[in-house]
């Protein structure tokens, strides 16, 4: 009996292969001997870091080649009718992706195949056969091979429809294989949400047609849960992690490689939410299995991340004796400049910048940015723009905005052609917005938020606390320019948000309740801005203390408020439920107070 097995692309497939989707079994076009079933487990030990293979474009452009095939010219093709035509095409583009013609070339046979099965189906009156969906998973991986994944999503959403899981286990897999490679298609668009829907649908006919148990739903759960750290959805991807730990236990040796990797991400979960003693626990355990399997650089890996956990808690001299045990090992194994040199080099930089040694810092800098201006062959884009990020971070905070601001240039530079990184660089183009306001260029910070904005609204993060933060600040970049009603509606939305995701006393809300009361104030709507300061207020006295010495600047400015209004302060404040009126009709005036706007 077949089973289902994850589609992931191994990590060390060459970059431009189209990943072509197996044989289904039940079908009529097998190859002499069939391949056994991919499994989800590479050959090496994967990162901690959520790193689910996707597959690599052999080009980035949206718009079809000249030549490609028009597939509504093939409709009309009479000799698709045949019954024998289908299987033969099928094979032909497997063939011609297996000899490396070209994909194009193979794009024409996967859509005669696709378009022949499906008239061979209406033609005898039967149901589309899953010959029809290996062709539409064949024509799908094609697509997304050239860029293409808005023309692959719909042929995949076609492909799913077909089976019937009724009909046994073979309908199974090609639910399964449809649902996770459409998942992969959605993530390499940044539409996040959608991408993990497509997953766990795929993970629960997994779940049915093997058991909970199964191996090879354990590496499902991995990458799932993988999904989620990408989303920043800790709590889930930490369930989903735990199950993945107790499958490999059930089926692993003691400290095996497999149960290495899932405690690497355990940790990487664990330390998003600054759970940093269980983070450290895991790497510990991660580290002795593979000591134990022999595996010095992934031991010398898990240094690193061993000296991240340290430089959380402050315990700097533990975490500098990692950081130099990871950078002697890989300086002995991989050269004095490669990118494992380079990340170390950052990492002790950060930890030389936090401990007041700003020479220091900057020389690590420098050594890591000498690296990453001449990579070595294999260095990936990712490595390079993730190292630019990191130290510009480093500049910002030693006072050097300008040359932050550069770094982020070129790291946005280097991903913006990359496909599945719209909110890698929406974060950017956040980070570079704050600069832009901190050195006074309010211009382009609002240019650079709105660009954010637009890019994490598509990815399906308009609902994350990250996307109201940066709704907040592009609100404050808009109150710089006098655009005072945009303003008014940036801040409510992050309001919106930020409650929602992080509650009315987290101090993000509260700044933005600050801000959203300074502009109705400015826009002469007084009422909702006393109500607004009234509501902090009582936050402040009655949950967080009055200790921050933002009460006393809230309590003075609702007390120019009263007094303007005639009125005294309400010491039962209202909910804020219903307080936003977009409908209000008060007649703006001018403020002549100056209001402290908070980022």
């Amino acid at each position: 009996m077949p089973g289902l097995v994850s589609v992931k692309t191994p990590p060390d497939a060459p970059p431009l292969h189209i990943s072509v989707p197996e044989i289904l079994p039940g079908s009529s076009t097998r190859p002499e001997q069939q391949p056994p079933p991919r499994t989800p487990t590479p050959k090496k030990p994967p990162s901690p870091s959520p790193s689910r293979s996707k597959p690599s474009p052999a080009r980035s452009t949206k718009k079809p080649p000249p030549d490609s095939p028009n597939p509504n010219s093939l409709l009309s093709d009479p000799s698709l009718d045949n019954p024998d035509l289908g299987p033969f095409l099928l094979k032909l583009a497997r063939d011609t992706i297996a000899s490396g013609e070209g994909p194009i070339k193979a794009l024409d046979y996967a859509i005669r195949a696709s378009n022949s099965f499906e008239r061979v189906a209406i033609e005898k009156g039967e149901e589309p056969s899953l010959d029809l969906v290996m062709s539409l998973h064949v024509l799908g991986a094609i697509y997304c091979s050239l860029g293409r994944f808005e023309e692959a999503v719909p042929v995949l959403e076609r492909a799913i429809k077909v089976p019937d899981f009724s009909k046994g286990m073979d309908h199974a897999l090609a639910g399964f294989s449809g649902y996770m490679q459409l998942g992969d298609t959605y993530s390499m668009l940044g539409q996040v949400d959608k991408s993990i829907e497509c997953y766990e649908k795929g993970l629960q006919i997994q779940i049915e047609s093997l058991g909970e148990i199964d191996p090879r739903v354990g590496e499902t759960c991995r990458y799932l849960a993988e999904a989620h750290v990408q989303a920043m959805n800790f709590d889930k991807a930490e369930e989903l992690c735990k199950k993945t730990l107790e499958i490999h236990r059930a089926h692993s040796e003691p400290a095996s490689i497999e149960e290495a990797a899932d405690r690497r991400l355990m940790a990487l979960i664990c330390e998003a939410k600054g759970d940093y003693e269980p983070a450290l626990e895991h790497l510990v355990l991660a580290s002795m299995a593979m000591i134990a399997n022999e595996q010095d650089n992934e031991v010398a890996a898990i240094d690193v991340s061993v000296g991240n956990i340290y430089m959380s808690l402050c315990r700097f001299d533990e975490a500098i004796f990692s950081y130099q045990k990871a950078l002697t090992v890989f300086k002995s194994s991989k050269g004095d400049n490669h990118p494992s040199v380079a990340s170390v080099f950052v990492r002790l930089a950060d930890l030389y910048h936090r401990t007041g040694k700003l020479r220091e810092s900057k020389s690590y800098c420098e050594n890591a940015l000498r690296i990453y201006a001449k990579p070595v062959p294999g260095t990936t884009t990712e490595e390079i723009a993730g190292g630019l990020t990191e130290i510009s971070a480093i500049f910002e905070s030693i006072g050097e905005p300008e040359e932050a601001l550069k770094l982020l240039l070129k790291a946005m530079k280097l991903l913006e052609d990359k496909p599945g990184q719209q909110s890698t660089i929406a974060g950017i183009e956040a980070r570079m917005g704050v600069m832009f306001y901190v050195v006074g260029r309010y211009e382009e910070a609002r240019n650079s938020f709105e660009s954010a904005v637009t890019k994490l609204r598509t990815s399906g993060e308009r609902k994350s606390a990250f996307f109201g933060v940066v709704l907040n600040q592009m609100g404050l970049a808009c109150v710089q320019l006098f655009k005072i009603d945009e303003a008014c509606e940036l801040f409510e939305e992050a309001r919106a948000i930020l409650e929602q995701e992080c509650g009315p006393c987290h101090q993000d809300t509260i700044g933005v309740y600050s801000n959203l009361a300074a502009t109705y104030d400015a826009m002469g709507r007084v009422e909702d801005a006393i109500e607004i300061l009234e509501y902090v207020l009582k936050l402040r006295e009655e949950k967080l203390g009055i200790a921050n010495p933002d009460f006393e600047d809230e309590k003075s400015r609702l007390a120019e408020l009263l007094k303007e209004a005639g009125k005294a302060r309400n010491k039962k404040a209202k909910s804020l439920e219903n307080l936003i009126d977009p409908n209000s009709r008060r007649n703006k005036k001018e403020s002549t107070k100056k209001w402290g706007f908070r980022i």
